[in-house]
């Protein structure tokens, strides 16, 4: 008391509550929101935090709830792109909010969905993403249903791989019939709060050679020929999911063109894939 307001991430590849607090030095927290009054690795960057329990509310539809959040009282390290580290002090937003599952929550809290659903809070134990192309129109995420308004014919659900993980069995990769990537079938995230589409980095730098680059140049492209670029097909629980050359084409403020697919920085003993924002605004997103 008063209330703060926060903006986060809606991150389905983590189950906490991060914001900053006011006990951080860091120049970086100063131009965010910083919560008044462990250490945390993604794969993007690592937070140093203690836990705090507050109550959270959602102004749009006046949900109340208790939940768990993370103070970031230390150094934030550089949050990772592309092309090299991004400063917090140049991102929009304050914090994330994990919608994963409670066992692999850090902090051991019940995440606030779960909560959500605990205190009956919600109709339906379900939540949905629509992520728009356009900055204009804005994206929604949807607690305890979905609107079907934002979506044509029937969903396609997918079983996860196992209970407690967001992880689901992915057929292959291919490119016009020809597998390139994920040909024995491999483990694939779903997740909302990664940018790009990421995987092992030999099969990520094959994906690369899609089309005509500048020279010296291991992942831009000539932004002439992104409308020439084929699609590349996810099949999921044999569904295609054609992802075409305008969406994993991004161009940059200089007027560059370069691929959105990017190295997971984790390494794990099978082929994994994280399809994140640039396949996720091409397809309506349901979690049950």
């Amino acid at each position: 008391t008063p209330p703060q307001e926060f903006q986060v991430i809606f991150d389905t590849g983590s189950s906490d509550l991060w914001v900053p607090s006011d006990f951080c030095p860091s120049p970086a927290c100063s131009i965010h929101v910083r919560f008044r009054h462990h250490h945390i690795t993604y794969g993007s960057g690592r937070m140093k935090e203690v836990v705090a329990h507050d109550t959270v509310w959602n102004p749009a539809n006046k949900i109340v709830f208790l939940a768990s959040v993370f103070l970031d009282r230390a150094r934030i390290y550089p949050i990772r792109s592309k092309h090299g580290g991004i400063r917090v002090e140049d991102i929009c937003f304050d914090g994330v909010l994990g919608l994963n599952y409670p066992n692999i929550s850090f902090s051991g809290a019940i995440p606030i969905f779960d909560n959500l659903k605990n205190q009956g809070a919600i109709s339906e134990p379900v939540f949905a993403f629509y992520l728009s192309k356009d900055e204009q129109e804005g994206s929604e995420v949807m607690f305890g249903g979905m609107d079907h308004c934002y979506y044509k014919g029937e969903l396609n659900w997918v079983p996860l791989i196992q209970a407690g993980d967001r992880s689901v069995h992915m057929d292959c990769i291919s490119i016009e019939r020809k597998v390139i990537a994920c040909s024995g079938g491999c483990k694939a995230f779903v997740d909302t709060g990664a940018a790009f589409i990421e995987g092992p980095r030999k099969l990520v730098d094959n994906m690369q050679l899609i089309g005509p680059m500048p020279p010296g140049s291991k992942h831009y492209v000539s932004c002439s020929a992104v409308n020439t670029l084929p699609s590349i097909i996810f099949t999921i629980n044999g569904i295609n999911y054609p992802v075409p050359g305008r969406a994993y084409i991004i161009k940059d403020s200089r007027g560059h063109c370069y691929t959105a697919f990017l190295e997971n920085t984790v390494s794990p003993s099978t082929e994994t894939w994280i399809l994140g924002d640039v396949f996720l605004r091409l397809y309506f997103s349901v979690f049950d």
